[in-house]
């Protein structure tokens, strides 16, 4: 079994001009393929397999990352069944210069583990161990339903 908070990843790219949109911030299709890349490590840390991205069950955008901002990219595993892993992602923008953060965006995606074929193949199941990994596992439960 893998637990929660072993599957946790966090990264950070640095938000560019050729990454915006018209407004001078992430444009979207940026920030969901970052969230997209940094979810599939935690679904692949979890199943121990390479995983495919197989839905995204929630994006939510609700503030901007303008450029020169960090996008700050959190991800972990909170369910799991046959083959597919559930991961919840969060985003923030950080100012680089004061470390001011703020939530800009909230996703589910659901990953399938594959095997070298490319047939789908078994995960483990969930571990959640602590009262912090339950919480972190009811919030992204209430974002996804």
């Amino acid at each position: 079994m893998a637990s929660l908070a072993e599957t946790y990843i966090e990264n950070r790219q640095r938000v560019q001009p050729n990454h915006a949109n018209n407004y001078d911030a992430v444009h979207g299709g940026n920030l969901m393929k970052w969230m997209d890349e940094v979810g599939a490590m935690s679904a692949m840390r979890f199943a121990g397999a390479p995983c495919v991205t197989a839905a995204v069950d929630e994006f939510s955008f609700e503030r901007p990352i303008p450029v020169g901002d960090t996008a700050v990219i959190e991800a972990y595993v909170f369910d799991a069944g046959r083959t597919s892993v559930r991961v919840f992602l969060r985003a923030h923008r950080e100012d680089p210069l004061t470390g001011e953060m703020a939530k800009t965006t909230a996703a589910c995606f659901t990953f399938v583990a594959v095997d070298e074929d490319g047939k789908p193949t078994g995960v483990p199941a969930l571990d959640v161990d602590s009262d912090e990994e339950r919480e972190m596992q009811t919030t992204a439960h209430d974002l996804a339903e």
